[in-house]
């Protein structure tokens, strides 16, 4: 097949797709984003245009959590529409297998989620917690105030951070190591730039002991102290808020974290949640489109679509339930995410290479 110029079935069923495809993508997430809005409108204490701007962020969610969904539905809706107006059996009779149908519907639903995968390294990730800044009436309040956290074998406190302008406000630095402080930075501001941040002005007092007791201090004044390698401002953000984190910046949380030996369940269950998760709607698409009948007197047309959108969500609720899981420790994120998504592929995989023996 030229991929140019494919096919006339190609087009017909890819076109057909893409209409359902944006009719249930849309037509979900409007849905999400104006009963959210309704739940909330007690709470949004803004004018007329930051409301509108809340539902659009909403919205924007709602397109990046509902598309798995919407990729399942829609193929659900082709099939039962070709299957009732006998367009299905017709395919089928001139010789279409299976396989060559499901194709278009599969190059559309992989490029869907292409596309929403890269949206999730952009600021598209960030919808959820611009809407709540403007449910709390806290527009353009960005700034982060008094965070804790260790860095490699020190502990950092810093006052104020403001990660638009990267910028960080009285920030403190001291190890401790059996029982005594045996450094102290403190800087009255920083700045970040080539994936660390610069002290300014700091003072480095170093703690003399003698038999274990405090016995002097060494000050000395630095024009400049590099630290925090690695921390970008919406990471840091992440920590201490629990802020969402595009794909980018999760990656780089992630090998942050195991390089300062920390736990990274939660980082790992929130990149696989945004990576990994989503394919069971390609697979899932593959087992119904296989599996539901493609001549209408062969079929309950009420007990399919039950059962189809029945199973579904059954589905879908369980890896959401898994994921929760996965981000609160109970489980390795690794069998939470990737197990069930590898285990569903496989079957979706031996449906696809055995199913076409059975007559439906």
């Amino acid at each position: 097949m030229n991929p140019f110029y494919p096919s006339l079935h190609f087009r017909y069923l890819s076109r057909l797709y893409i209409k359902n495809l944006l009719a249930m993508l849309f037509g979900l997430s409007t849905a999400f984003a104006v009963i959210d809005y309704f739940q909330h409108i007690d709470r949004l204490n803004v004018s007329s245009n930051y409301q509108i701007l809340y539902i659009f962020y909403m919205w924007q969610e709602a397109l990046g959590m509902l598309y798995p969904l919407a990729i399942v539905f829609a193929v659900i809706m082709t099939k039962l529409a070709m299957v009732k107006s006998n367009t299905m059996g017709a395919l089928h009779a001139f010789g279409y297998n299976k396989k060559r149908l499901f194709f278009p519907l599969f190059v559309v639903a992989a490029i869907t989620y292409s596309i929403f995968v890269s949206l999730q390294t952009t600021e598209f990730s960030y919808a959820r917690d611009k809407a709540q800044l403007l449910l709390e009436n806290q527009i353009n309040a960005y700034d982060v105030n008094d965070m804790f956290f260790k860095y490699d074998d020190t502990f950092v406190y810093i006052e104020k951070l403001d990660p638009i302008q990267k910028k960080i406000e009285n920030i403190t630095i001291f190890k401790v190591e059996d029982y005594q402080v045996r450094y102290t930075i403190q800087a009255p501001y920083a700045v970040y730039g080539n994936n660390e941040w610069e002290a300014k002005d700091a003072i480095l007092k170093q703690h003399i002991y003698k038999h274990g007791k405090l016995e002097k201090y060494r000050v000395e004044h630095k024009k400049h102290i590099v630290t925090l390698h690695g921390y970008k401002p919406k990471i840091i953000t992440s920590l201490h808020e629990g802020k969402a984190l595009n794909i980018l910046d999760a990656y780089d949380t992630w090998m942050l974290f195991e390089k300062q030996n920390l736990n990274s369940d939660k980082i790992r269950a929130v990149l696989y949640n945004k990576t990994i998760v989503p394919l069971f709607a390609i697979a899932l698409s593959l087992i119904l489109f296989f599996k539901l009948p493609f001549l209408a007197r062969m079929m309950s047309l009420g007990l399919v679509i039950a059962s189809s959108l029945g199973t579904t969500f059954i589905i879908w609720g369980i890896l959401f339930g898994l994921n929760q899981m996965g981000q609160n420790g109970v489980l390795l994120p690794e069998i939470t995410a990737i197990l069930p998504i590898v285990l569903l592929w496989i079957y979706a995989i031996y449906v696809y290479f055995t199913d076409e023996r059975r007559i439906a």
